[in-house]
Formats: C-alpha cells, structure tokens, sequence
C-alpha cells in the first residue's frame, strides 16, 4: 500500500516560482519530499510519486527518446490522462527538447468520429512526430494518426532501448507546450506557450493570486488537457514544490464527493473548479457524511473557467458549512489559455464579491448602472432580484490584474472605456502567448493594433478590478435589446422540469434579416401535452426574464455539445441547429421549430 507523499519539505528552502524553465523548476523540487498523489474514484490511493521520482522516469524517458531521431522542437502529442504517465511524459519532454501536445480524452465530444477527427485535426495542425496514449484510447489514437514516426502506449516507449542520449533541456527563452482550445470547433487553435509565458504566469499566480505558503497542499479533479488543470494544479504547483492530490475528472463526475473527502484526509488547502463543481457537491449534499468530513483547513476554493455564479456558491457554502468551510475562501478569478492560464484574482479570504446592476439599464443601452450607486456587496445567493422597483443583476468582481499585466475594456474603435462601461476585454503582460502555432491569421484576428490580446470576452472595470458578463460572440442582441444568454438558461433551469446544463440560448439571422432568440431544451418527457405545457412555460420565463420572445426547441437528452473542459458550446449547438441535425421532438411543431437555412454572421 503506497504512502501519500509529504506535504512540506524538511530540509528545502520554500521557493515560489523563482525559476526560469520548467526543468529548473523540477530540478529544486526534485531535492525535497513533495510530490504527488493518485486516487482511486472512491478515494483510495493508487500511486503515490515524489518529486524526485517524477524527474528521474523523465530524465530516463527522455534518453529514450533519442532512440527516434526527433530534431529539436519536435511535437508529441499526448493523451492527457490523469496518471503518473502523463506527468513523466510532458517533462521528460522539457528535458528532451520536445514540444509536448497534451490531448482531450473522449469525454463530451460527440463520440467515436467526433474524437477521432478532433485528435486528426489537433495533430495534424500541430505537425507532431510521435504520439502516445492508454491502451483503451490507442485505436481512437492510431486512427487519428497516420504516418507519424511512433504511436503507442506509454509501455511501448518506455520498452525502447535506454540509449544514454544527451539531454537538450529548454531554455528561458525557448518553447515550453502547445494547449490546444477547449472549444468544439473542427479547426483548434494551438497557443503557443513560452518559458517565459509559463513560468511568469506561476510565478503570478503562486506569489499574487494565491499568495502560496509551505504545507500548502493541492487538490484537484481538473482535466490536465484543460489551461486550468495543466497551468494551474500540475506546473504551478510544482514550480513551488506543493504537493498535488489527484482525482480522475471522470472518477469526479461519478463520485463528486471524493473530492471533498480528500481534501479533508489529507488537509488540502487549495483547490479550484467551476461553477458546475460545486453545483454538483451542494446537489449530492453530505448524505451524511458531515462528522468525516472537515474543510476547515481549505483556504483557497477558487473559482474560474466558466461564469461565476454566486447563488451556487451561496448554497455550496450553506451545505457544507457544518464542515467548517468558510464562505471567505471562495476566490473568483479570471483568465484564459491565451494568457498560459490566470490574469486577474479578487482579494484572498474576502469570498465573493458582487456588483448589482440596474439590468433594464444595460438591456437596452448596452452600459450598466450601479443600483443606487452602490458599485458592490457581498453575494446574497440571487442573481436577478429587485430593488425599489429595478430589474437587478449581481456580476462577480473577478479582480485586479496580476503583477506586470494589464487589463482594459474597449469599445469596436479600441479606444479605452471609462468604468461601468460594457466593452471588449483586451489584456497584455509576461504571460500572453507569442502567438497561435502555425496560425499567423488566427493570432492576428486576436491581437489588436496596439499589441493587445483581444480576449472575445466582454466586461467593464471597477475601480481597477473586472467584471466579466460574457462572451462576445454568444451575446443575444434582439430589437435593440442586449441579452445575456447565461441569464435565459440560468431562468430556464431554475424551472422544476428542468435539469441543470440542460439549456442553450442564442439567436440566428432568418431570411428576412430579422434576428430571433432560439432555446434549445433537453426534455425528458413523453407525453405531447406535457411538452407543449413545458414549451409555454420556458416561453413565459424568456418574456419575464429580459422582455423577449423566443422560439423553444425540444430535443432529446444527450443533444447539446460541450467543450473538452465542460462547459457549454452555444457556437456548436446553434451550428446544429442551423444544419437541421437538431430538430423538436414534437412532430407537430417539428415545422415551427425548424432553422431557416438563410443565416448571416455580418452582424457579429
């Protein structure tokens, strides 16, 4: 029976990201006790590896991989399981000179030939030579990669002839990996992730954003394939020799639970998710696990990826605050694979933070209103409310900008915005990408003149601190009217016949020019009658919710289309629905929900 590793290191000097490669980084923590752990998904330990051994299996594989006559800068791709191969293989790509290319595992991306092209194409834009993965994904691989010098297992490469080969480690200057996006497109953008881009932005986040201490130890269920779980739970922390606590995503989705019982065995004080995590622990409640679990010494529970919504958080905090979980380590941040992983952080031990906005004020002139001129308060756990007769909306502050990084909303002539101003969020430091590889158009489309990188998002700032309200392309702009499409879902689901993540909002040009909100439902139900009760009802919440019709399409569970790192693809369920591949489960109404074929971007 394995033993987990320690969480601080007797006889090393604490170091917080003081490193300019990722080798120099595993070579200091590799001198002390810290490593990281592997658990099964109901908790119990698997593997359990130092620091020390992490560097020498990649030191080794690394001298194996001379055996493939790889020129310097070559790409690997990598399945990016959650396990000790992984970790062995990206690092012994930093020691071997290779650009390692971790790749989505077959979760929520449509199925064997929907997977199977997503790695074509990643590999193939990627120009990789050799490509390893778990043996139950190895057809998956093999299918997707043809002609490259070597595609295995991970046994296979570690069987190749141990050839004493030089070892060529990155420097400061040089690359250090390829994160591919998370979206649901069939064409990825790789970012193209320097020495310098990496081991500022864990430089950043370990000394600003979560101000690291020794015995701090991480927890995490993020996918490694993910910026957040790869930058944030596996480089970051080693970069600071924190010890790691893994759980599978999948083992998550399964048991949500284990994730706050290995937080409380093993004092885990740091650990990230989005908004869904914690919506999925606060669902499943304790079941009666509250005397075996303590989170009192969780002081980090940050929040990032997706949307943060505050009255899930609200509820989390509420249910599992006989554990002594405290609503103050919440912290909301924001960032982007395109800036290696995090750029801003709210306040440590402050918990969420909120502004509330007069919403009819923004719906119709695009620019928010404090409601009476207060710009924040604390989470009450509501999202829409009223206020002396305003319509309100509560936004999460995500905070102030890391050391050496800025950020500035926009309007479309670039010129900066005053705060309180709704515009496009651009952002420039250290960290952001040199660029998309291999893509100088797609890198050009986000950079503007000046230099910046034009996130796609949308938001405002506060006092030196963001806001984020969505993403630019999914905003519903309906008869003059500007339409968060987070808020038709959020609405849609709070509904009693709905499930969560069960909704999709966005709208499409029809052949007379107009624009028409379209609602994309997954229903469970069989009975017409039922669904067409249903139909009504959503219609009502819509018209309720920011004043608009909508037309309400039914369709089966397992219809909508999620990203690699789970969130929702507006973009690939409106490009189905457009198709015609989703169409209403009533045949009744099949003609009234079907998409006009007509459609036109030039509005967006």
């Amino acid at each position: 029976m394995p033993s987990a590793t320690a969480s601080t290191n007797s006889n090393l000097s604490f170091r917080i990201a003081e490193f300019e490669t990722l080798v120099d980084g595993l070579d200091y923590a590799a001198k002390g006790e810290t490593g990281c752990n592997f658990f099964s998904p109901r908790g119990e330990l698997q593997q359990a590896l130092t620091y020390r051994e992490i560097r020498e299996r990649a030191v080794a594989l690394a001298q194996r991989f001379d055996r493939l006559g790889l020129e310097r800068g070559a790409r690997v791709a990598l399945v990016a399981e959650t396990s000790p191969d992984f970790l062995t293989f990206f690092y012994a790509c930093q020691y071997a000179g290779l650009i390692p290319v971790p790749l989505p595992l077959a979760i929520n991306l449509g199925g064997h030939d929907a997977y199977v092209e997503r790695l074509r194409n990643m590999i193939g834009r990627a120009g990789a030579e050799i490509a390893v993965g778990p043996a139950e994904l190895l057809h998956y691989l093999r299918e997707a990669a043809s002609n490259l010098k070597m595609v295995g297992t991970p046994e296979d490469f570690y069987a190749l002839p141990a050839s004493g080969g030089d070892l060529r480690p990155f420097t400061k200057d040089e690359a250090c990996y390829i994160q591919y996006s998370s979206g649901s497109t069939s064409l990825p953008r790789g970012v193209f992730v320097s020495q310098r881009a990496i081991t500022s932005n864990a430089r950043g986040i370990g000394q600003h954003g979560l101000e690291l201490r020794p015995g701090d130890r991480a927890t995490s269920w993020l996918p490694l394939y993910h910026d957040m779980g790869l930058v944030g739970f596996c480089l970051t922390p080693m970069l600071s020799q924190i010890t790691l606590d893994y759980l599978a995503t999948k083992s998550f989705a399964l048991r949500p639970l284990t994730w706050l019982k290995l937080l409380s065995q093993y004092g885990g004080t740091i650990s990230f998710s989005p908004t869904f995590g914690y919506d999925l622990c606060a669902t499943r409640g304790l079941n009666g696990s509250a005397k075996t679990i303590d989170l009192s010494h969780w002081r980090v529970a940050g929040i990032g990826g997706e949307m943060v919504r505050a009255e899930i958080l609200s509820r989390f905090a509420e249910t599992f605050g006989v554990t002594g979980f405290s609503p103050k380590a919440f912290l909301p941040s924001y960032g982007l694979a395109e800036s290696t992983l995090a750029v801003t952080f709210a306040s440590l031990d402050k918990g969420v933070e909120v502004d509330r906005i007069d919403q009819e004020h923004y719906t119709h002139t695009g620019n928010v209103s404090p409601v009476n001129g207060r710009a924040n308060g604390k989470a009450n756990g509501h999202v829409n409310g009223h206020i002396n007769g305003s319509a309100a909306r509560s936004f999460v502050i995500c905070g102030a900008p890391m050391p050496g990084h800025e950020v500035e909303v926009r309007s479309e002539t670039n010129a900066p915005l005053a705060d309180h101003n709704v515009g496009r969020v651009v952002v420039r430091g250290p960290s952001v990408m040199d660029g998309y590889f291999n893509d100088p158009a797609a890198t050009a489309a986000v950079t503007t003149e000046d230099g910046w990188l034009d996130t796609g998002d949308l938001g405002y700032m506060i006092d030196g601190k963001l806001v984020v309200t969505g993403r630019r392309k999914d905003l519903v702009i309906l008869n003059g009217l500007n339409i968060w499409p987070q808020d038709v879902e959020w609405a849609v689901e709070a509904l009693e016949e709905v499930r969560g993540s069960d909704v999709a909002c966005f709208s499409v040009i029809e052949t007379d020019g107009n624009e028409r909100m379209i609602v994309v439902l997954q229903c469970r139900m069989h009975d017409t009658a039922a669904r067409e009760s249903l139909r009504k009802k959503v219609v009502a919440t819509v018209r309720k919710t920011c004043g608009a019709d909508c037309r309400v399409v039914l369709v089966p569970p397992k219809t909508l289309k999620f990203t690699s790192s789970g969130k929702l693809s507006r973009s690939a369920v409106k490009a189905d629905y457009i198709s015609g591949e989703i169409s209403d489960l009533n045949l009744a109404s099949s003609r009234q929900a079907a998409p006009t074929p007509a459609y036109s971007e030039q509005r967006r």
